[in-house]
């Protein structure tokens, strides 16, 4: 892989071509238009034939070298993310899909003073995205600790006015969470993270009103502090709110029927602290990978749509703005949605997200449909070698806001900053008790990284999906 790699590196440049002042030749008196192409059985077979890890790579390349262009990352309102639109955008229409840039306002979050002690002791801690400011010197009271996963109001039984609430991720919206402890006077929260890694992908929701100041902490440290009800807590954090512009991108084909649309997306942001390769350049270099094989006017039935998202990694903002800018009747020509985030962990697993709710974990199925696109990528997978194993909806990605809208969705997965499980580790490889990316929201997030068979396995998997559906959308009124 690292031979392969180095002749990549080598090999994305830009190759000039002449231009020529000879007139165009007169067109004929009458031109036939250009018939739309019978839908090909044999799509499905070919595609992934065509689409390899080899390919996606030289996106990843370039989505690297754009990062190191432009202060080391390619997160909302930096140079590094308009780069990658255009990149993106380019490749799309070079391929022959018509591509649209729609931009969107959102309020950028930051922080400049995050601290947390107990009685006295100082613990690592994390603003939540879009929490409010705290007072000057913060906010003290006792610590109480909500149960469940404090997304109904039974949770917050133990919680006192004026106090600091713990609880911990998981099933709802960190904004449901804080609510439940808002409505039982608590005036701040402290959420738990499911990793051993600080919390920093957690947010409110750029809309969410009558929050009180939030920070996340990681699992070692919440359990610890379940621990200790009742000791005096001091959260204290600086935070301001600016407004900045971001921008989706959107490319369908030009062939297939657009009122039943089959979509493929991913986030194209990384974090302000790294390239973000594998989250989630990896899973926009596995959808440009499929969609360049694809091609702009392929022998499908459906259309096909590709978008890559901006503003993910502050709260699903692109996603939810393009979801929620839809008319009924727009939304209705959506057939589904195919979510790629995270898809070349190093430590990797192959996990489908859990359209049937089989495991009977956390949020549920998801709309109806989504039983048949988790059944198409686990046989995608299979085509490629690899046993899936099946993730929870558990909101995180891009998925959120067409699950909320009814649109039958699924996805692949490769683990983020989470340990690996012993079943994982028996059935994928890897170590178990390890992160699944140890580089997840890191500098180290490059394509040095990856694990490049995870990724050519699961741009086979996703090219399988999109081009299964674009020929039939029927198996989804089945499950």
């Amino acid at each position: 892989m690292r031979t392969i790699w180095a002749v990549l590196l080598v090999a994305v440049t830009a190759l000039g071509c002449g231009t020529t002042t000879a007139p165009a030749p007169a067109p004929p008196p009458e031109t036939a238009p250009t018939p739309t192409p019978q839908p090909d059985p044999g799509l499905p077979a070919r595609l992934v034939a065509d689409v390899t890890g080899a390919g996606a790579l030289v996106h990843l390349i370039e989505l690297q070298r754009i990062a190191e262009a432009n202060g080391g990352n390619r997160a909302l309102g930096t140079p590094g993310y308009d780069a990658s639109v255009e990149y993106v955008a380019g490749v799309l229409r070079d391929a022959g899909y018509d591509v649209q840039t729609p931009g969107f306002t959102i309020r950028r979050f930051s922080a400049q003073e995050q601290r947390l002690t107990v009685d006295g002791g100082p613990v690592d801690v994390t603003a939540l995205v879009y929490s409010p400011a705290t007072p000057q010197g913060g906010v003290t009271g006792p610590l109480t600790v909500m149960t469940g996963q404090g997304c109904v109001p039974t949770d917050a039984a133990a919680v006192t006015p004026g106090s600091v609430a713990l609880v911990r991720r998981g099933t709802c919206t960190f904004a449901q969470k804080v609510a439940g402890a808002v409505a039982a006077g608590a005036a701040a929260v402290i959420v738990i993270n499911t990793d051993d890694v600080p919390l920093a992908d957690g947010s409110l929701g750029e809309q969410t009103t009558g929050a009180v100041p939030t920070g996340g902490v990681s699992r070692s440290a919440g359990d610890a502090l379940a621990g200790r009800a009742g000791a005096s807590v001091t959260l204290t954090l600086a935070t301001t709110v600016e407004e900045t512009q971001s921008r989706n991108v959107l490319a369908q084909t030009r062939t297939g029927d657009p009122g039943e649309v089959v979509v493929a997306g991913g986030h194209l942001d990384s974090v302000p602290e790294g390239p973000g390769i594998n989250d989630n350049g990896s899973g926009t270099a596995a959808l440009l990978e499929t969609a360049v094989r694809l091609g702009g006017a392929p022998p499908v039935t459906n259309a096909v749509r590709f978008a890559f998202w901006g503003a993910e990694e502050v709260g699903l903002v692109g996603s939810s703005r393009y979801v929620q800018g839809l008319s009924e009747e727009e939304r209705a020509r959506i057939a589904l949605y195919l979510n790629l985030d995270m898809v070349a962990s190093p430590n990797t697993s192959y996990m489908v997200y859990d359209g049937d709710d089989s495991d009977r974990e956390g949020a549920g199925a998801g709309p109806p449909g989504s039983a048949a696109v988790e059944r198409a990528l686990i046989e995608g997978l299979a085509g490629a070698g690899v046993t899936a194993s099946s993730t929870d909806f558990t909101g995180r990605s891009d998925y959120g806001p067409f699950i909320a809208a009814g649109i039958p969705s699924g996805g692949l997965f490769t683990g983020a900053g989470e340990p690996k499980t012993s079943e994982q580790a028996m059935l994928h490889g890897g170590t178990a008790g390890q992160p699944y990316d140890a580089c997840y929201h890191q500098a180290c997030d490059r394509v040095e990284a990856i694990d490049h068979t995870a990724l050519d396995r699961n741009s086979d998997a996703v090219a399988a999906a999109v081009a299964r559906f674009a020929l039939s959308t029927e198996e989804l009124a089945n499950g």
